[in-house]
Order: C-alpha cells, then sequence, then structure tokens
C-alpha cells in the first residue's frame, strides 16, 4: 500500500512527527526553503510588474529529486510546514520546486500550533488548501526587501565605503539606536534637590520612619533647583512642627502580566536569563519541535514560538485552571478564566500565545531532559502562562500627608507625604514576577518603608532631615529587550523578525553592545544621516510600521500585493536616482593622525576588513588597523576553564569566542557553543566558533552548525574536514543585499 508523504521544514520536526504519525506516512525535512530568489542577481523584472525569478537552490537539488520520487508513489502529500506566511510559502515554494501539484496526487495544508499528539492527529483529520493570501504578504516583504537591499547597497559603497550594506527594517533599528544616542550626547544635566525628613511619635523611644519634602501645602510640587534653595528650605523645616493632616488607605490589586507572544518572550528572557533574541528563538525552536521525554516519548513542549496573540485555546486554559486548583488554594483561582486583549494592530488571533503544551508538565518534572538554556526558557514560559491564569495580588497601601509649619512664618505649611504598601495575598506572585527594564517597581518600594500607627491630628518629631543632590540622566540606551519593545510598539518588523533584526544590526557592525546597551559605531551613524537625508520613507518609522500595516492587509486579502510594491518602489526609484547623481563623496574622518606625516586618518575597507589610512595617500602609505577604535569587550558570565576569571566575548577572523582576560597568561578559550576548550600550541590556530544546530547532515547524519566564512555564514558538516557538506542558510526575513564580488557591482 502507497505511504502517504509528510513534509516539514527540520530534522528535529521530523523526527517528532515520524513517532506520533506511525509507519503508514513518510516523513521529509525540505530544510527550509527549496526555492528562492538568485544569489548574485536583483531576480525581480521590475518592468513585468516586480516578478519574482525563483531558482531552485543548487544545495537542495538532490533534496528535490528525493521528494519527487516519494511523491509519485505516495498515495497523498501533506505540506505540514509552520503556521504562518514564511511556513506557507516554504509549502508554495515545495508545490512549484517538486512539481507537486499533479493530477491524482492528493496534495494537502495541514497546520498545527502546537506537535502534540492530539493536535497533530486533529490537523491531519481536517486538511485545507493553501492560503495564497500568505504567500503573497510573504513574496511581498521578500521583494521590498531585496529591492531596498540591492538597490540602496550599491549606493553605500560607491559613496560611503566598500562592504556596506542596507535593509528596509534593520535600518530603522539603527536608527532608533543613533537617534537614542545623540539624545545622550546632547543631554544636559540639570541640578536639583530632594529632601527627606526622618519623622517619628512624639514620645521617645519609637522608630523613626522617612517622609519626602513634596512642596506647599495645598499648592502641589515645588522643585528645588540648587543648594541656596535646599539650605533655605532646610532652614524653615528645622524650625517647623510637623502634624500628620491626612491619611488615605486602600486595597490595590496587581494583575498577572499575560502569557508570551514572541516579544515579550525575548524581552523577558533579555532581562532574566540575559539571552540575546537569536538565542531565545534557537531554544523555542527546539522546545517547539520537540524533543524526548522519559515515557511520554517525543512531543512538541510549547507551542509555535512566532506569535503576535496573546489568545490561549479553550482547552489549554480549563487545563491550567485545573492545575492551579489541584496545586494551589481555592483562592489562588479566579472565578472565570483570565482573556488578555493584544493591543497590536492586526494581531493574528487565530494563533495562540506562547505556552507550555501541558501545563502538568512542570519544569522541574522534566528538568533532566532539557539543557540548561532549554530549562530556563522553558521554566519561565510555563510559569508566565500558569501565572496569568492565577489570582490578582493584593496590596494594603497607606498614603500618608504630613504638613511642616514653620514656628516663624504664619499662614504657611509645607507639605511631606509618605507610603507604605504591604502584600496582603500574593496570588500570581507565589508563582512569578515580570522582570523590569528602567522602572522602578512601586510596590517593592513601598513595601521598603514601614509606617507606625498614625492617626489624623497627630503631632510628629523631626530627627534629621536629609537632603540629597542629584542630576537629571539622560534616556537610557537600548538594549537588546528595550529595542524590541519600541519596535512592537511603533508597529516596526513582526514576531518572525525582530531576532533576525537585532542580530543583523550587530553582526554588520552598524551598532557594537557594551555593557549590555546598544551603541551605534560611527559608520552606523553616518549611513542613517545619509538615509535620513535623501531616503526619509526608508528610515521613517511611521512609514514602515504603515509598509508592515499593508503587508498584513495582503496576508488578510484587503489589499493587492502589486498595488503595494508599486507605492514603496515609484518614490524610492526617484530617491535613488537624486541620490546617485547629486550625493558626493562621504569620507570618514578620524581624530587620529598619521604616524607617517601627521595628516588625518580616514577610514577604508578590504577584504581583510576595515582599517585607518592616510588621507595623502598615495603620497604617504602610513595605514593603522582599526581596532584600537572598537568598543571594549563584553564581559560575559562564563568563566574561564583554566583560571576561573569571567570570559570575554572576542570577535576572530573565525567568528566570536569566548577568551581570558588575562590572556596571554592565561590562554583559556572557548567556542560560543560551549563544547570544548582549547589550549595553545605553536603554530597552530584556533579552530572557528560554531553554533550548534538541530539539523543532520544529510552526507553524513552528524549535526550541521553554524560557521562563519568570509561571504557569511553558512552551515556546515561538524566533522568537516572529513565531511565537506555546506549549504547557505536561508530565510526570507533575511537581510537582503547583493554579493560583495569585489568588482563594486552587484
Amino acid at each position: 500500500m502507497a505511504v502517504k508523504l509528510v513534509i516539514v521544514e527540520s530534522p528535529a520536526k521530523a523526527k517528532t512527527l515520524s513517532k506520533m504519525l506511525g509507519d503508514s506516512y513518510v516523513i521529509k525535512a525540505s530544510m527550509g526553503h527549496v526555492r528562492d530568489l538568485p544569489g548574485k542577481t536583483l531576480g525581480i523584472a521590475v518592468e513585468k510588474d516586480f516578478e519574482p525569478e525563483y531558482h531552485n537552490l543548487p544545495e537542495r537539488k538532490t533534496l528535490i529529486k528525493e521528494i519527487k520520487e516519494l511523491a509519485n508513489r505516495a498515495s497523498a502529500v501533506y505540506l505540514a510546514t509552520d503556521p504562518d506566511r514564511e511556513g506557507e510559502a516554504i509549502s508554495w515554494h515545495l508545490i512549484k520546486a517538486a512539481n507537486l501539484q499533479k493530477d491524482g496526487i492528493p496534495l494537502r495544508r495541514v497546520t498545527f500550533h502546537e506537535i502534540t499528539k492530539e493536535a497533530v492527529e486533529q490537523a491531519f483529520k481536517n486538511p485545507h488548501p493553501l492560503d495564497m493570501k500568505l504567500v503573497d504578504a510573504q513574496q511581498a516583504r521578500r521583494i521590498l526587501d531585496r529591492l531596498v537591499g540591492y538597490k540602496l547597497s550599491p549606493l553605500l559603497w560607491k559613496k560611503i565605503l566598500k562592504g556596506l550594506s542596507a535593509g528596509r527594517v534593520q535600518s530603522v533599528a539603527v536608527r532608533l539606536i543613533v537617534d537614542r544616542e545623540r539624545e545622550v550626547l546632547a543631554f544636559i544635566p540639570v541640578e536639583y534637590w530632594t529632601i527627606d525628613a526622618e519623622l517619628a511619635k512624639k514620645k521617645a523611644g519609637n522608630k523613626g520612619f522617612m517622609a519626602s519634602f513634596v512642596g506647599l501645602a495645598g499648592k502641589g510640587k515645588l522643585n528645588i533647583p540648587d543648594k541656596a534653595h535646599c539650605d533655605a528650605l532646610l532652614a524653615e523645616l528645622e524650625s517647623s512642627d510637623y502634624e500628620v493632616k491626612a491619611i488615605q488607605k486602600k486595597e490595590v490589586s496587581r494583575q498577572p502580566s499575560p502569557p508570551f507572544i514572541t516579544s515579550t518572550m525575548q524581552q523577558e528572557a533579555s532581562r532574566k536569563l540575559h539571552f540575546t533574541s537569536k538565542k531565545t528563538m534557537v531554544i523555542a525552536q527546539q522546545l517547539y519541535e520537540g524533543m524526548s521525554i522519559g515515557e511520554e516519548g517525543d512531543t512538541g513542549l510549547i507551542t509555535y514560538m512566532r506569535t503576535d496573540s496573546t489568545n490561549v485555546a479553550a482547552s489549554a486554559l480549563d487545563e491550567i485552571r485545573g492545575y492551579i486548583s489541584a496545586k494551589f488554594s481555592a483562592k489562588y483561582l479566579p472565578a472565570s478564566a483570565r482573556r488578555f486583549t493584544k493591543k497590536v494592530k492586526l494581531a493574528q488571533e487565530a494563533h495562540e500565545a506562547v505556552r507550555p503544551t501541558r501545563a502538568q508538565r512542570e519544569p522541574e518534572k522534566i528538568k533532566g531532559y532539557l539543557n540548561k538554556d532549554q530549562f530556563q526558557l522553558y521554566d519561565l514560559i510555563w510559569k508566565r502562562a500558569v501565572a496569568s491564569q492565577m489570582s490578582a495580588a493584593v496590596y494594603d497601601t497607606v498614603t500618608v500627608d504630613i504638613e511642616a509649619a514653620p514656628r516663624a512664618r504664619k499662614n504657611l505649611a509645607y507639605l511631606l507625604q509618605t507610603k507604605a504598601s504591604s502584600l496582603r495575598f500574593p496570588g500570581f506572585m507565589a508563582l512569578y514576577i515580570e522582570g523590569l527594564d528602567e522602572e522602578k517597581d512601586e510596590y517593592a518600594e513601598g513595601e521598603q518603608n514601614i509606617l507606625p500607627p498614625l492617626e489624623e491630628g497627630e503631632l510628629l518629631r523631626l530627627l534629621e532631615l536629609l537632603p540629597k543632590q542629584f542630576f537629571t540622566q539622560p534616556p537610557p540606551r537600548y538594549t537588546e529587550a528595550t529595542l524590541i519593545k519600541a519596535l512592537e510598539q511603533k508597529g516596526i518588523g513582526r514576531p518572525s523578525t525582530y531576532a533576525p533584526i537585532l542580530s543583523t544590526i550587530q553582526d554588520r557592525e552598524y551598532v557594537f553592545k557594551e555593557a549590555g546597551k546598544l551603541r551605534p559605531e560611527e559608520i552606523g551613524m553616518v549611513v542613517t544621516d545619509l538615509l535620513v537625508a535623501n531616503f526619509p520613507n526608508i528610515v521613517d518609522y511611521n512609514f514602515t510600521a504603515k509598509m508592515e500595516e499593508e503587508l498584513d492587509e495582503i496576508a488578510n486579502g484587503t489589499r493587492d500585493r502589486l498595488t503595494v510594491i508599486k507605492s514603496f518602489y515609484t518614490p524610492f526609484e526617484i530617491d535613488l536616482n537624486n541620490a546617485q547623481e547629486n550625493l558626493q563623496k562621504i569620507v570618514i574622518t578620524s581624530e587620529e593622525k598619521c604616524p607617517e606625516c601627521g595628516k588625518a586618518m580616514i577610514l577604508k575597507s578590504s577584504r581583510f576588513g576595515k582599517f585607518l589610512a592616510c588621507s595623502n595617500y598615495p603620497e604617504c602609505m602610513g595605514k593603522k588597523s582599526n581596532t584600537a577604535d572598537a568598543p571594549p569587550p563584553e564581559v560575559t558570565n562564563e568563566p574561564c576553564p583554566l583560571c576561573g576569571k569571567l570570559m570575554l566575548m572576542r570577535k576572530g577572523r573565525y567568528g566570536k569566542f569566548m577568551a581570558c582576560p588575562d590572556y596571554p597568561k592565561c590562554n583559556g578559550k572557548k567556542a560560543l557553543a560551549g563544547k570544548g576548550t582549547w589550549t595553545k600550541k605553536e603554530g597552530a590556530r584556533p579552530p572557528a566558533a560554531a553554533e550548534t544546530t538541530d539539523e543532520k547532515c544529510p552526507t553524513c547524519g552528524a549535526d550541521m552548525v553554524v560557521r562563519a566564512g568570509r561571504f557569511g555564514k553558512f552551515l556546515a558538516c561538524s566533522k568537516y574536514p572529513k565531511c565537506k557538506t555546506t549549504r547557505k542558510i536561508e530565510r526570507a526575513d533575511q537581510v537582503d543585499e547583493p554579493a560583495d564580488t569585489g568588482s563594486g557591482k552587484p
């Protein structure tokens, strides 16, 4: 009997499904996309309504042939790629590349948001046609990104520096960081003072409590601009009588946060686990695609991790509430399930939030089956989802207004205020508390202030006045978490794009990370200024957000793909022609002087990277490596395997790696993948740092790893050089740019 063919993207997903579907199904992994735009040409016929020119990927030739042969022998073909635009497009490209749409071969699309036996069986019972609206939306994004990358990058090479690139969304993210950096640099601190008073009840021996100066009683807040004003106030407060004027007691409820969507998961993993957004998504993919959990066998642990919906299925809500009821007392369970409304425009409510596939699968129960990173992220996802359905935390809060009346001045009183809070019922906080970025937790601050029993009209005694000088602070630089939050708030990017945006702008060295904060390189500022001046729409926040909305509307079937692309490209082409004709060459000058002749050094690039060269070249041949201008290396949480000191993140010709800060005295090094250490051998070069993946080598079956080469990152067999299998990393949310052939032509 002919078997049924199921096509998915990855070997890990194929492995999990094969255990669930049984012997009557053959599961084949496409390894991502099998077709794409050409690598070294634009591949878009602008004059023919922007028709894309797709080619089968050479490294997929054997795979496509195998899929064709399996399809010809199959009783049905199921396309089970991920449930989003990218997954829909992969399925469509598979149909075209392998010619699957033949008479007599049933072709079915199945989607599931979690890889569990129940969800998979339900999906296969209810197949549906391919959604061409989603395919059109994915193609529109791909075409727009390709047009920007292939049209703008050569202009940057010509006008600024060889090897630069531009991306439709990535350039906007860089602008956010550049704008914030300029706010920080332009910020002028302003002095201000505060006064705290330690007060106590009249009776001697009572402990004091703190109250803060607010202003004139009945007239609002009073700023204290300098020491002179502060000293004048201190003199009056020293000779004042203090009286409790008002006491306000309230019960305040603190509600739990909704379950994770992609952006909030990345933000919280950054805050609490110090994961990059890229690392978070790699680990989430592993949890989604499934792993062996003891007697349960292979199963997916979380729902699909690329989502902007806070919706949770009714069956999952019932299961979570059942778990809470069994593990906690009745007061921890609200009367009805809590439902959250996502504020993001056009959130895909058909999708679910990121949650565990089973609430009963507690993190500690499966800890032995997960590595450290997998456990930490799963623990975060599980706690957030369960806590979202628990009762609110309840605080008792007290606000006390105190008047200070100077004895020498009648009809004048100053207002001081103190607040305290106590946790009456922890509710969801018994399980989970959301992390914060720069904000203060008013509840936690209130808990630190313990007030004695007070009554209105009660007189108090002054123990001490505590003046403090402050200066206003500039706006904080972005972290990965706060940048994702800003992108989401502005409507820029979508769940699948946040991680590529952040990794791309750092890999391209437009942005660097210092003490966890994102700062722009000088080249990032120069490129941003050029784009703002000559391509205002490309880096305009509102324009980019509007483009995202139009892509969503294509996916919903309310807009036409061609109309959206044309409306973008027509003004873009005009700006591009104007820039090519009128823009002058930009020379990036360093503050350093040439060591040979004393003239200014300028930034240049070569195949070996950026360097500083004398502006008087070729008369003067002075040059200098640009490593001296590089930002200080980032300190990691990883101890050196040889001496125990915290390792530094370094970057070499073979990619990023961690190295001991005591090098060369201590030569401890470690690959980013975390496997093994390197020790120095005379004449030997260190191996390239490699990121492990779940993919298997199609030639020998070993793990495939991510390597960095002169043309970018690629997948390679971990048994190299014994096995020389390699392939490009393909995903349509990548930044499109022309290949740098060395000729200056795409």
